[in-house]
């Protein structure tokens, strides 16, 4: 695996942000977060674009759409994680993107990480 990629974690519920933080640590990704507004992902995400994303919909300043759409716009793999919206609903939203609803097996997170990142 040559270079380690970078995985941005937004998340505002901080125990389940560093949770995923640390599956996807473990798993030999570099990780960004987790941020729990939208506002710090955004400026991590100008400052360093990450490989992959994994965005909670709903953070604590806001709905994370237009983050998401950007990073798409960019070719930046984006992963919804939520509890709240299925993941049909995202997917007719964001055809491209993976969703995945809270909670979430490690295993199944990683997987999802690993197939974005092929897509990069």
């Amino acid at each position: 695996m040559g270079q380690q990629l970078r995985v941005l974690v937004a998340e505002d519920e901080l125990i389940v942000g560093y949770d995923l933080c640390d599956t996807v640590a473990e798993a030999g990704y570099l990780v960004e977060g987790p941020f729990d507004d939208l506002s710090s992902a955004m400026l991590a995400y100008q400052k360093m674009k990450p490989d992959v994303a994994i965005l909670d919909v709903q953070l604590g300043d806001g709905i994370v759409y237009p983050l998401a759409e950007q990073m798409m716009a960019e070719d930046v793999p984006v992963i919804f994680h939520s509890g709240q919206i299925t993941p049909q609903e995202v997917a007719s939203r964001f055809p491209q993107a993976q969703a995945l609803s809270k909670p979430c097996p490690p295993a199944e997170v990683l997987e999802t990480v690993h197939r974005a990142a092929q897509h990069h």
